[in-house]
């Protein structure tokens, strides 16, 4: 007797990624791959069925068990013991994958797409992506949260980013050509990095600014009013009053850094 004689869903199982190479094309899966989750299922099946018979992974304790018992990779970066989203009575391997009736077209067995499962406990930044004029295009066949986030990142990683080989922020991966290094920096990048000046999860200003113009953003340490700030303030001829000053990237071109030019303007 076979699992699929009573659930459909061990008869679909033979294209779930458990059973990868485990049934040929129009057969169904062998008992004993459902059995790597659910226990021997032999007394179950003399029973007609009794379901105190099977084991049924779920919550903490069911993720602890099953998931991890092959999903327990650990490194400088990544722990599905430890990691941030590390198993909780709150959340857990079974919070956001489904063995059985994960979504479709969503990738690594997940309960919904991306952005709305990710939406289901960080609402604020979800919302960023969905409402705001200025965001990254996310769900569309390219980028998804898990392209700069690591899910099961450790929690000492700053915001579970998922950085580059060398190191560096996630959004270098994409924007390469800010990545440098340049002959004079433009000093944000020494004292932050792409949040100093970017709304990353979406904003209501172009380019994804933090302020709503050019010079509200650079003002903010290119200040006149006093002497302590991280960057040189803006010489006497500037007045910021006339509109012809107040669009600084008109002239300082090289805002992420130059090669030629110690005033980024070329």
């Amino acid at each position: 007797m076979s699992c699929g004689d009573c659930h459909d869903q061990a008869k679909a199982f033979g294209i779930n990624p458990h059973a990868q190479g485990k049934a040929t094309k129009g057969q169904v899966v062998p008992n004993s791959v459902c059995e790597g989750c659910h226990g021997s299922g032999t007394a179950h099946m003399d029973a007609g069925g009794d379901k105190t018979l099977i084991y049924k992974p779920v919550g903490l304790a069911g993720a602890n068990k099953t998931c991890l018992s092959c999903h327990d990779t650990n490194t400088d970066r990544i722990s599905r013991h430890a990691g941030q989203h590390a198993n909780s009575s709150q959340v857990n391997c079974l919070t956001c994958h489904s063995i059985h009736s994960s979504e479709p077209r969503a990738p690594h067995l997940l309960v919904k797409d991306q952005l709305s499962l990710c939406a289901t406990c960080h609402a604020s930044y979800a919302a960023s992506f969905r409402n705001k004029p200025y965001a990254h295009r996310l769900g569309r066949g390219g980028m998804e949260c898990s392209s700069c986030h690591e899910p099961h990142g450790m929690p000492f990683k700053p915001a579970n980013l998922r950085q580059t080989a060398a190191g560096e922020v996630p959004c270098l991966n994409c924007h390469a050509d800010k990545r440098g290094p340049f002959v004079f920096n433009h000093g944000s990048v020494a004292i932050g990095d792409c949040t100093t000046c970017h709304e990353v999860h979406g904003s209501s200003n172009p380019k994804m600014l933090n302020r709503a113009t050019v010079m509200q953003l650079c003002i903010e340490c290119h200040s006149p009013i006093t002497a302590s700030t991280l960057g040189s303030q803006p010489p006497s001829f500037h007045n910021l009053t006339s509109v012809r000053y107040q669009n600084c990237t008109s002239c300082h071109m090289a805002i992420h850094g130059s090669n030629r030019d110690p005033q980024l303007m070329k």
